[in-house]
């Protein structure tokens, strides 16, 4: 009979630890990127909303409107890509559904990817890092 403990189902293994924490940094990797892609994109489409509604009222930007009728467009595929990234961290680091509406919120207000990007980074680096730690990976 054996006098090692043997590990409780509940417990990962060391190995199975460090695959999930590769995921989950790969996870975080890809959706800073979307993060601020999908916020640069936002300012973008908040200028051209501004040059079309804004300023087409005063002067005609009808000529100008073909070279920049794409963002829009470009904006909401970069936001779906952005919201897939959003639920693929999001599960990975099991977080709750609050965090969830924050990040998906942070796609569509100005400037707040950019803010929560860097917030979130660094709340699942710390918690990444102290999943290492306790299971050496």
């Amino acid at each position: 009979m054996s006098t090692a403990e043997p590990e409780s189902p509940a417990a990962p293994s060391s190995e199975a630890a460090a695959t999930a924490i590769r995921k989950a940094r790969g996870a975080l990797s890809r959706y800073r990127v979307l993060a601020i892609v999908t916020g640069v994109m936002l300012l973008v489409l908040v200028v051209e909303m501004g040059i079309k509604y804004v300023l087409g009222m005063v002067v005609d930007v009808d000529p100008v409107m073909p070279f920049i009728a794409w963002v829009p467009f470009a904006h909401g595929w970069i936001y779906v890509v952005y919201l897939v990234t959003v639920a693929d961290l999001w599960s990975k680091m099991r977080w709750g559904f609050g965090r969830l509406a924050t990040m998906v919120l942070a796609g569509v207000v100005p400037v707040m990817s950019f803010v929560l990007e860097r917030k979130i980074h660094a709340e699942a680096e710390a918690k990444l890092a102290a999943l290492e730690e306790r299971f050496g990976a």
